[in-house]
């Protein structure tokens, strides 16, 4: 089990000496103490009085807001170490574009993370397609990722576990491709090895977070269902 290796370290150094894969590496590390019981000792007092004039999280992440799903905790991240942004099926909105490139563009932050989780309330709405409410634009939203998945036939809603997994997953990989197709900020950070963005589920279970390491972008984009060749082929017609 490695140590804390950001300890007794500034934010600031920290953030300016991390590259993309050293921040994913770092919050692999934190969930592997996480899960192991292994929490750093952190004084907080000191690093409140440390982040009173300024922060430099070296990455950000986008989870649920189910109360089991807390990014700090689950990555063993202390006060300044981190931006989390939240929201029931980490769905893509400006909003959340928007605070993204601020952490990324303006506070300096290296790894965009979209995390996901297993048993997810929204998710199961969706597959559920239930109304009620402001409630219902959300889930809307994550309807295309119920349609997206093909391998379950039958029982395709809420009470099948198998389906709402397999939703769940799609769903990640749908925030992370509308991430760089919504935002050009981002998208050019990513090209230009600015800035790092992965996909990842967290499982209600075990504690344990799954980087979905097909998802990985650094200087490199990716698509995993918006047909982007096809339509710049039929535009070119």
């Amino acid at each position: 089990m490695k140590k804390d290796s950001l300890l007794g370290k500034s934010r600031k150094e920290i953030q300016s000496n991390t590259t993309a894969e050293m921040a994913l590496e770092y919050l692999r590390e934190g969930n592997e103490r996480f899960v192991n019981n292994l929490k750093s000792h952190r004084d907080l007092l000191e690093q409140v009085n440390e982040t009173s004039d300024g922060q430099f999280p070296f990455a950000v992440t986008l989870s649920c807001i189910d109360s089991r799903t807390s990014a700090e905790l689950i990555f063993d991240q202390g006060l300044g170490d981190i931006f989390s942004i939240r929201i029931a099926g980490t769905v893509i909105n400006q909003d959340i574009l928007g605070c993204m490139e601020f952490a990324c563009k303006l506070a300096g932050s290296k790894l965009i993370v979209v995390l996901g989780h297993t048993k997810c309330g929204a998710i199961k709405g969706a597959c559920d397609n239930v109304h009620l409410g402001n409630l219902s634009t959300l889930l809307n939203k994550i309807q295309p990722s119920v349609y997206y998945e093909k391998t379950v036939a039958e029982n395709r809603n809420a009470g099948n576990p198998e389906f709402v997994e397999k939703v769940s997953r799609i769903q990640v990989k749908r925030s992370v491709e509308n991430i760089i197709e919504q935002s050009i900020i981002l998208r050019e950070m990513i090209e230009n090895k600015e800035i790092g963005l992965i996909g990842a589920v967290y499982d209600i279970d075990t504690g344990q977070v799954e980087f979905l390491e097909e998802t990985f972008m650094f200087g490199e984009i990716k698509h995993f269902y918006l047909d982007v060749e096809g339509q710049e082929k039929s535009a070119n017609r």
